[in-house]
């Protein structure tokens, strides 16, 4: 049947105020962009009649400004799930405006499919090529295509011209049975193929093509510095360092990294040891690190739901397609994330957290334990069925006002008992073989900031130091009170929380 083009505003009158809204891409890379822009006007408009008008939204991951940003300014978004990065729409939530469902980015599509978030009514979907016969090729992420493609009643495809063609064949889309049909996934190398190149639908439910040429709205990230320099360098030593005593193989593991300039010089100090051979990444995002690094040798393949990389570095790899074809491949984030497929590869994860505890609980997701950062994205996924499990992070934060090693984390999002390694530009501590007690000694002295280790040892002090996981419960988040009353946790007053 023959495409039925049409605008981002045409497309946009398609929707009804508590329609659910499922979106393509992971992180800006692939996302919707027109028509959810669009859809923003219609809200505002709509709100100026005094009608309502909010949606659902459903994603792989956070999305660009043209869509959480603009849609939280316009009040449009009632629920959203499972991860964003948009500071306004932060803002709505902390304020909150938006019902957010903080959800495991492995666990999303079917999550959708088991019936457990409602109905999709339409599929927004990014496409770099559409056929009549109902064949999507995606742009720059997996996500959740696949699956909120066939669950939606409708579909709009945003056909793309800032995406080049040359990229056909890079995606492998494989939506897994569910339950009790569901099989292995048969991923057992980081550059096993067990999909198709492109989303397969019924071709009737594409009701309109929107042609747009906006280019992903990447972010940027700060450049590196001394401390993050400090911790890349003292992860990689820390990996060197367990090879060599034959924990590590000596032909090394795949690596996944998170997102953000402490990644970025992670991947920078992995890629330039002359002890660590040419490695794979098995990760959900690839950064523009990751891409130097395989244009050096020194990352063999790159496997993950996301090329989530400046707009000069993914035009540069669109026209070296001949060079990464067999080096780069996009999947589905419950393929990306999966911990099947984590634990059967042996997948070194390099995380970052906001704030760790004594004993290795670490918060990732809320400032002082309320306010909502991010979510806590595809660190759950990949820290529990990890070879090793590493979370990073400076040892403070605001101009040294807040110590991210803490007494008691404020907000848990993942536990002491997944939890093998924590790093700062301090040290490594490691926690793998000890117990509590043995935590909280390597995790003060070989990660807290000077400044901060006194403060740490007398709240160990003034507990009685013989129970399982000794705990001053009444000072457990004094460093935080003291925070929120004074602006500095160094002006502690251990005195205050005692009887």
């Amino acid at each position: 049947m023959a495409l039925n083009f049409m605008t981002a505003e045409e497309a946009a009158e398609l929707i009804n105020h508590g329609d659910n809204i499922g979106l393509s891409g992971f992180t800006p890379a692939g996302t919707a962009k027109a028509v959810t822009f669009a859809l923003a006007k219609r809200a505002e408009a709509e709100h100026a009649k005094g009608h309502p008008f909010q949606v659902g939204i459903f994603t792989g991951a956070s999305t660009g400004n043209s869509c959480d940003g603009v849609l939280s300014v316009a009040k449009a978004i009632r629920y959203r799930a499972p991860y964003t990065t948009n500071k306004d729409f932060r803002k709505a939530v902390n304020n909150g405006e938006i019902s957010y469902n903080d959800i495991h980015l492995s666990q999303m599509a079917q999550e959708l499919r088991y019936g457990f978030l409602g109905k999709v009514n339409m599929a927004i979907i990014e496409a770099c090529e559409v056929t009549e016969d109902g064949k999507i090729y995606l742009t720059a992420a997996g996500g959740i295509s696949p699956t909120v493609c066939r669950l939606a009643d409708k579909i709009v495809v945003e056909l793309n011209s800032a995406h080049s063609k040359e990229s056909i064949g890079m995606h492998d889309v494989y939506e897994p049975l569910d339950p009790p049909y569901r099989r292995e996934i048969p991923v057992f190398k980081p550059n096993d193929r067990i999909g198709k190149p492109y989303v397969e639908v019924d071709p009737k439910k594409i009701v309109g093509v929107v042609k747009t040429d906006w280019p992903d709205e990447a972010r940027s990230f700060t450049s590196p510095d001394p401390v993050t320099d400090q911790i890349g360098q003292n992860i990689a030593n820390f990996l060197v360092s367990d090879m060599k005593k034959g924990i590590i193989p000596k032909s090394f593991l795949p690596v996944q990294s998170g997102v953000g300039n402490i990644a970025n010089a992670v991947l920078g100090a992995l890629g330039s040891s002359q002890d660590i051979p040419a490695f794979n990444v098995y990760t959900e995002v690839l950064q523009d690190a990751v891409i130097d690094l395989i244009r050096k040798e020194r990352v063999k393949f790159g496997s993950c739901c996301s090329l989530t990389v400046t707009n000069d570095c993914l035009n540069s790899v669109y026209d070296d397609m001949k060079f990464f074809k067999d080096k780069l491949i996009i999947r589905q984030s419950e393929v990306s994330n999966n911990p099947e497929v984590i634990r059967r590869l042996g997948v070194i994860s390099i995380n970052t957290a906001i704030e760790a505890d004594i004993y290795g609980n670490i918060n990732s997701t809320h400032i002082m334990g309320t306010k909502m950062m991010n979510g806590i994205g595809g660190s759950g996924d990949f820290t529990r069925p990890a070879y090793i499990s590493i979370f990073t992070t400076p040892s403070t934060a605001k101009d040294g006002k807040i110590s991210t090693i803490v007494p008691l984390v404020a907000h848990t999002d993942h536990t002491e008992h997944d939890v093998n390694i924590i790093v700062t530009e301090y040290g490594v501590a490691d926690l793998r073989g000890k117990g509590p007690k043995e935590r909280a000694i390597e995790v003060i002295e070989k990660c807290a900031h000077p400044d901060y280790r006194p403060i740490l040892r007398e709240y160990l002090s003034y507990t009685d130091g013989k129970s399982q996981t000794p705990h001053f419960m009444k000072g457990a988040l004094a460093l935080h009170d003291t925070f929120i009353k004074t602006g500095d946790m160094r002006n502690i007053d251990w005195s205050k929380y005692l009887d």
